[in-house]
This record gives C-alpha cells, structure tokens and sequence, in this order.
C-alpha cells in the first residue's frame, strides 16, 4: 500500500472521527480509578471484568492515572463505547454485542507516525529555543536528557547550532505516546557532539553507552516463564495480546530486591498484579514488582531505597497462574524491555552489533550534516506509517 493511499485512509478516518465529534468524548483517566471502579461508576456489571482472562486482567492494572481516552455517548447520554489506551500498542475497547451487554476486547490503536529533523542556530538555551520553535515540551527534555552525560549545555555560546532527529507519533490528529529521539547533536567551538538512540539506550560516536541508569536482577530466578512483548496477535484466540514485563518463575517467599535506587510510589493491590510495588527512579525510569506473597517489614510510600534493598517477596497473588515475580519496567510511564536495561556495567558495542551501530548511525549523521547547513528549522520528513488499522475504531469513533 502506498503512502498516498494509508494518507487517504487517516483522512477518512479523521473525518469519520469529526463527524460524530459531539457524541465522542475525550477524558483523562482519574487518579485511582481502576477500571473496576469505572465499569462500577457507570453501572456496567463489574462480571464484565472478572471473565477476563490472566493476560487481561494484566493489562487492565496497566492504566495509567492522566492517560487520554474515549468515551462514546448516544445522544440521551447514554455510554456506548469506550477507549482506554494501554501503552502505545493497544487499547481496551469496551463496547455492545446485540443483545445490549457490555463486553470488553483489546484491539490495537491506530496512529500515524512522522519523523522530523530540527535544526537551530541557538539563540538563548536548547530548551528555550526547541520550545519556541515546536511548543513541544517533551522534545525539549528529551534532548537535554539524551546530552547530559556529553555536553554541559550550560556553557553553550548563542550562534552554536542543534540538530535533533525524532519520531512522535499522531492519533486522530494530536500528538500521542512517547517521543523517540533517534541522535541529538551540538557544533560548539566548532566541534560536533553526537549522541544516538540504539536499542533502548544512548551511545556516543563510538558504540560507548552513555545512559547512566543501571539495573540489577530484582530476584534469583529459576526460568523467565513468560518474555516481554508489546504486542502480538494470538492466532487461534484472534485477538491481540501483550505482556508487558519479564515474569520471572520463582519459589514463593524469595526475597524480591529494588533493582535500582529510588523512592517507593505505590504499595498495595492493584488488580490482577495482586499484591504490587512502584517504585520512581532518576531519568525518568518506574520499576514495577507484581504478585507478591507480601511486602518488607515497614515499606511505605515515599520511602527511599538502596539498589538491592529487600522490598518484597515472590508471591502467587493476583491474577497469576503459579509463583513468579512480574517485573515492569517504564520510561516517562511507557513500558519498555526490562531486558535491554537490566546489566552490570556499562557497555561499548563490539563485534557484528558495532558494525550495525555504524551503519546505522552513518545514515543518521548524514541527515544531521544536510539539516545543519540548511536554513530550516523543522520539517516533517516524507515517510509515512501508520500501525494496523482496526474498523471499528474507524467506524465509531
């Protein structure tokens, strides 16, 4: 399919939206509610969430408070569909069979996706000058972010140039999810400073990683008995699923430690995590530890942890079909691989994952060079996609 064509496609799909604009509703989810409580709230019988099965039930604990959703009304006000996202892969869809009862699915959300380039001649600060020029505050902390371990961007010198290249994602025409930079540069003194995006990590020129959060193993294991997935589709139910954490097998009662300093956030139930543990660590990073048996003697919220600090133990509890500690992992509340963080030390890429770093970021300089010398500020490049597309979404709301 070209991309005149998927650009055809959203353009129906906005119209679509905009049509029914006085029936759809969009809402933030509120701090503590569940999506017990919400089906309670508006009077859904709450069996529509007890049929769901292990992985949905999951999936349901993983709302976030803030999170942006639909509601679709009819015209005496009465719900008729709802869209919770969960993550930036999937969403639930509470809906209607034909007999009237409320259901629930998981489909995926439907999103465009563009990759800009911005380039700048500083003038004040990055961040003053990335926010003058996008009104986009995520971009701005996210190239200093991605530079604090490279450049002291305190000591920048106005007429010094940025390139940033990125990637935001775009549903029903505003902004959604997470942004992505894939390298960051500054000219200082004439001297270049390059920083890209590899694999959930930053690295510089020469494959050395640069992020400084580091975590440990939260648990002595057994066997991982379930891997971490974003999305998949399961061909013999015909639905979409995720997992999004590493769930580690374990006997019950093993001492489940903080993988990394940090503040304790949650402490507490939390659906079919069962007995679960949030902690917020530096670099925007949240550790998540569900199905405990029970917590630390004393652990509270606001308390403050040491990496390896005992907060809990393996547990059956939840939703969760044997003794295992799910371990979740987040960046600015968006669920990444645990796996790509969780290590000893730092790493420099060598061998064949060198030589595909190279390639890759050779593509990405080449962009930065042709952006710096260029007067534009920030443009949209012209390559489009677009994540699966789902009727119903299209149709009703």
């Amino acid at each position: 399919m070209g991309v005149n064509m998927l650009r055809i496609i959203l353009a129906v799909m906005l119209s679509l939206f905009y049509v029914h604009a006085a029936q759809v509703e969009e809402l933030k989810w509120p701090k503590g509610e569940t999506f017990l409580t919400f089906l309670q709230k508006n009077n859904i019988p709450s069996t529509v969430y007890y049929s769901l099965d292990k992985e949905e039930q999951e999936l349901a604990a993983e709302i976030v408070a803030g999170i942006r959703y639909y509601e679709l009304r009819s015209e005496n006000s009465e719900l008729e569909q709802v869209l919770i996202p969960i993550g930036e892969e999937l969403q639930m869809h509470l809906l209607k069979n034909n007999e009237g009862k409320f259901f629930m699915e998981i489909i995926p959300i439907i999103y465009q996706e563009e990759n800009h380039i911005l380039a700048l001649e500083i003038q004040n600060s990055p961040s003053v000058d990335i926010l003058k020029a996008t009104n986009n505050n995520a971009l701005a902390n996210e190239f200093a972010q991605s530079l604090k371990s490279t450049v002291n961007l305190r000591n920048l010198q106005k007429g010094d140039k940025l390139v940033v290249i990125y990637q935001q994602k775009r549903r029903l025409g505003k902004q959604f999810g997470t942004l992505k930079v894939d390298t960051s540069m500054i000219e200082t003194g004439k001297k270049e400073h390059y920083v890209f995006s590899y694999k959930e990590s930053y690295y510089d020129k020469d494959g050395k990683e640069l992020e400084s959060f580091l975590l440990a193993s939260p648990v002595n294991y057994t066997r991982i008995s379930s891997p971490f997935t974003l999305k998949r589709f399961h061909p013999i139910l015909k639905t979409y699923r995720a997992h999004l954490g590493i769930d580690y097998a374990a006997n019950i009662g093993t001492p489940v430690r903080s993988a990394g300093d940090g503040k304790v956030v949650f402490v507490g139930g939390k659906g079919g995590y069962g007995n679960t543990i949030e902690v917020s660590h530096d670099s925007s990073y949240k550790t998540l530890y569900a199905h405990l048996n029970g917590f630390a003697k004393g652990l509270r919220d606001g308390q403050r942890l040491k990496q390896g600090q005992v907060i809990g133990y393996v547990g059956n509890t939840g939703m969760s079909s044997g003794p295992h500690l799910h371990f979740g992992l987040y960046r600015n509340n968006t669920a990444i691989n645990p796996a790509s963080v969780v290590k000893i030390a730092k790493n420099s890429l060598s061998g064949k994952e060198y030589k595909e770093f190279l390639a890759y970021t050779d593509t990405l300089r080449d962009k930065v060079k042709k952006a710096s010398v260029s007067d534009s500020t920030s443009k949209v490049e012209d390559n489009f996609s677009l994540s699966y597309p789902y009727p119903q979404e299209a149709k009703s709301m």
